[in-house]
C-alpha cells in the first residue's frame, strides 16, 4: 500500500497527531517504570523489591481501567474533546509532581494513578484515526496508530540520565515541554471523524460482555500488550538487580527490547492484513513464549537482551494483529471494544509486573514469573485453536479483509 493511497483514503493529519498523542502519553504513563531504579534507591524511598514491582504495576492497572472510562466518553463526546481533557489532566498531574513533590510511597502510588490517564489514550487515539478509513486498511492504521508505543523507547533512553544530572522528580518538569507542544498540536491539527456514533452507556459494557468473542479478544490483548507494557515497565530494574548494571545502561537495553516492539506493531497488523490476524497470533505467541522460557532460563546478559528483544517484538506484532481483527468483529462497537480490549491489556501488564515482583520477593529470582507468562502464552495458543474455525466461518466470511 502506498502513502499516497493512505492520505488519500482518510484524514492524514489526524492519523499523525493521533500518533503523536498516543506517543507522548505512553511515553509518560512508563516514567515510573523507567526512574524506578532511582525511586527504589536507599538514598531516595529504598523501597523492597515487591514495593518497587507494585509501584510500576499501577499505572498499568489504572490506565487499563481509565480506558473504560475514556472509551466511553468518545462515544459520548467525541474523540478530539476526550483526549484533550485526557491530556489536561496528565499535565496537572505532572506540574504537581515537580511542584510540589512526591515525597513518600503513597505520593508516587497516586502519582500512579494519574499517570494512568495517560495510559487510557489508547482508547482516544486508535478510535480517532481508525474512523476516518475503510476497513481494508485498518490494520495498518490501527498499527501506525498504535506506534506510538515507541514513547517507551524515548523515556528509557532520557529519563534515567535526567534523573542522575537534575534529580527524579526534576523528570516530571521536564515532561511538561513536550506535553504542552502535543497538546497545542492535537488541538490545531486534529478533527473528529465524520462518523455518527450512538453514544454507549455503562450497560452497554455489560451488554457486549454476553458475546463470548469479547472474552476472547480481551484474553488474546491481555497476552500480547500485556506482555509488551508488563517488560516495558519491568526490564529496567531486571537489568540492573541481576546484571548490576546502571540506572542509564539498564534505560539503554529497555531502550534496544521496547523499541522493536513499538515498532514491530504496524508490521504486525501489516502482516496480518496479508495472511490473516489468526495466523499471525499463532505465530506471534509461539515465539514469545519461546523467547520468555530463554530469558528465564539463561544467566548470560547478552542471552537475555536478544531473548527480551525477540519477545518484545513478538507481543508489539501480536498487538498490531489483535487490532486487525477487532475492527472486522466490533467495527460498529469500536470505541467501547477498543476500552475493553485496552483494558484487558492493561490488566495483563499489571499481571506480569506484579509476577515479576512476586517471584523475586519470595524467590529471589525472576524465572518462576517470566515462566508462568510463558504459560500463559500457551494458553493463548490453544485459545486461538478453539475460536479459529468459528471466527472463520462466522463473521470471518463477511469481514472485508483477511482473518
Amino acid at each position: 500500500m502506498k502513502l499516497s493511497e493512505l492520505k488519500k483514503a482518510g484524514h492524514f493529519p489526524t492519523l499523525v497527531t493521533a500518533f503523536l498523542y498516543f506517543d507522548f502519553s505512553f511515553m509518560v504513563w512508563t516514567l515510573l517504570g523507567v526512574l524506578a531504579n532511582q525511586i527504589a534507591a536507599p538514598e531516595s524511598l529504598n523501597l523492597t523489591a515487591q514495593q518497587r514491582f507494585f509501584m510500576v504495576s499501577v499505572p498499568i492497572l489504572f490506565g487499563g481501567l481509565f480506558r473504560l472510562v475514556l472509551g466511553l466518553m468518545v462515544d459520548r463526546i467525541g474523540a478530539k474533546p476526550t483526549g484533550i481533557m485526557a491530556q489536561l489532566i496528565v499535565i496537572a498531574g505532572l506540574s504537581t509532581a515537580w511542584l510540589v513533590g512526591l515525597k513518600d510511597y503513597n505520593a508516587v502510588l497516586l502519582m500512579g494513578v494519574v499517570l494512568g490517564v495517560a495510559g487510557a489514550s489508547f482508547a482516544v487515539a486508535l478510535p480517532q484515526a481508525g474512523r476516518w478509513y475503510p476497513p481494508r486498511m485498518q490494520g495498518l492504521v490501527m498499527g501506525l496508530a498504535g506506534a506510538g508505543n515507541i514513547g517507551v523507547v524515548i523515556d528509557a533512553l532520557l529519563a534515567p540520565r535526567l534523573a542522575d544530572i537534575y534529580g527524579w522528580e526534576a523528570v516530571f518538569g521536564l515532561a511538561l515541554i513536550p506535553a504542552v507542544l502535543v497538546l497545542a498540536v492535537y488541538i490545531i491539527v486534529s478533527k473528529e471523524p465524520p462518523v455518527q456514533v450512538t453514544p454507549k452507556k455503562i450497560g452497554d459494557y455489560f451488554r457486549m460482555f454476553r458475546d463470548k468473542d469479547v472474552h476472547w479478544f480481551c484474553f488474546f490483548y491481555t497476552v500480547s500488550f500485556g506482555g509488551f507494557v508488563g517488560l516495558a515497565y519491568s526490564l529496567g530494574m531486571y537489568f540492573k538487580e541481576r546484571f548490576g548494571l546502571t540506572a542509564a545502561q539498564s534505560g539503554d537495553l529497555v531502550a534496544l527490547c521496547t523499541a522493536i516492539g513499538a515498532l514491530g506493531r504496524p508490521v504486525g497488523s501489516a502482516i496480518s492484513d496479508r495472511i490473516g490476524g489468526i495466523r499471525s497470533l499463532h505465530i506471534y505467541y509461539t515465539v514469545a513464549c519461546a523467547a520468555l522460557v530463554v530469558g528465564a532460563l539463561s544467566g548470560h546478559l547478552w542471552v537475555n537482551v536478544a531473548a527480551f528483544f525477540v519477545a518484545c517484538g513478538a507481543f508489539g506484532m501480536g498487538n498490531g494483529s489483535v487490532f486487525q481483527l477487532l475492527p472486522q468483529r466490533f467495527g460498529k462497537d469500536i470505541g467501547v471494544m477498543t476500552g475493553l480490549v485496552g483494558c484487558g491489556g492493561g490488566l495483563g501488564g499489571f499481571l506480569l509486573a506484579n509476577m515479576m515482583g512476586q517471584s523475586k520477593q519470595y524467590t529471589d529470582s525472576y524465572t518462576t514469573g517470566l515462566l508462568v507468562f510463558a504459560g500463559i502464552c500457551l494458553l493463548a495458543l490453544v485459545g486461538l485453536n478453539l475460536v479459529k474455525k468459528r471466527w472463520r466461518t462466522t463473521w470471518g466470511a463477511l469481514a472485508q479483509a483477511r482473518i
